[in-house]
């Protein structure tokens, strides 16, 4: 099943599906220039509790119900658990210890796995477009964000300093963003049983609720002076990180995610590099090389063909029925049917005598 944003009751639907992924792209680099005033287990609790606040009075707004029964509060604690506590510390950590664009990276490639759980669990038909569109879309995302040394010393004998490299990526904060990736891998799927037994506007608001607040209690613990050398414009950043990035974000992926193709919507997570390179570039001055502007092309691509891939798949067995005959035995009433005239030829023969003389 594909995303039919026509189908939609939401008015401007195709932008409303892309803006989850322009939020948490642009809140990325607004996190990024607030990260070294702050600790990361406060900047993950922000994220959360307030926009899990203001999700909820939203949906309060709008008449939603609020949980009811103790399996609903089952399936909220878990979905928070995975989703908020883990996915949220995760990509805090690991900010501090890797670059954005190289975590970005990781954390991108989440598709990939809700592709395959996906498969296991809903029998979601990916199709061989959407493998290609997955495997093309995490290069896109891999020569956005690798360092360009890596990737030209793959296609060299320089095996040795790419090793070291790998080394080197995963003593750092590379292993936190593929957990992160997991978590909302997981998370993602964990929705479809969550709206079960609640409505999906809520579920968003209390999982960050739930899972926030045992963030602010390990940074209680383990962090000091977390928002003292936070200044005007950091409180700015953190503030569209919460409203933004988290309380609209969440809201409107996870809306999507409780009705549509989960493949189809975790494919478009790809588009949240495009969207922090480009601000990265407009805001802080950061500057695309010619790899990194391939991979934004090869993103884009895998987009298409991850959403198309049943538009696509139909196409070409079309286009294979009407090249070849569906059967022998349509080819022979197409023979019999046919009338075939006969033609007497009527050929000449010319005697000749042959004289010997003896």
């Amino acid at each position: 099943m594909q995303l039919k944003l026509t189908d939609s009751k939401l008015p401007f639907a195709p932008l409303l599906l892309i803006a989850p992924f322009f939020l948490w792209g642009t809140a990325m680099v607004a996190m990024k220039g607030v990260m070294p005033h702050t600790t990361p287990l406060f900047v993950a609790g922000v994220r959360l509790v307030p926009a899990g606040i203001l999700v909820l009075l939203a949906a309060a707004l709008m008449g939603k119900k609020q949980p009811q029964g103790w399996k609903a509060w089952l399936w909220i604690s878990l979905f928070a658990l995975v989703d908020a506590t883990l996915f949220q510390g995760f990509l805090a950590e690991g900010l501090t210890r890797t670059g954005a664009g190289l975590g970005s990276v990781t954390i991108d490639s989440q598709p990939l796995a809700v592709a395959i759980l996906c498969l296991w669990l809903f029998q979601e038909q990916i199709g061989f477009w959407g493998w290609l569109g997955l495997v093309i879309g995490v290069a896109g995302i891999s020569l956005i964000g690798l360092p360009e040394g890596w990737i030209v010393g793959l296609f060299h004998s320089e095996s040795a300093q790419v090793a070291v490299g790998m080394e080197q990526l995963f003593e750092g904060g590379q292993w936190l963003m593929l957990l992160a990736a997991l978590s909302m891998a997981v998370g993602t799927v964990l929705v479809r049983w969550v709206c079960r037994y609640v409505d999906p506007v809520v579920a968003t608001g209390w999982h960050m609720i739930v899972g926030g607040l045992p963030l602010f209690g390990l940074s209680a613990l383990t962090e000091s002076e977390q928002f003292v050398n936070i200044d005007f414009s950091g409180w700015l950043a953190l503030g569209y990180s919460t409203v933004f990035g988290s309380a609209i974000a969440y809201g409107l992926f996870f809306y999507f995610a409780s009705s549509g193709s989960l493949t189809s919507l975790s494919s478009l997570t790809f588009l949240t590099p495009v969207f922090a390179l480009l601000f990265g570039n407009l805001l802080l001055g950061e500057v695309l090389n010619p790899l990194q502007s391939m991979g934004v092309g090869l993103t884009l691509v895998s987009i298409y063909l991850i959403n198309q891939r049943d538009t696509l798949g139909e196409k070409l067995g079309k286009v294979r029925s009407n090249v070849a005959p569906n059967s022998d035995g349509e080819v022979a009433e197409l023979l019999e049917n046919s009338e075939l005239d006969a033609v007497e030829l009527r050929v000449p023969v010319r005697s000749t005598e042959l004289e010997s003389e003896v």
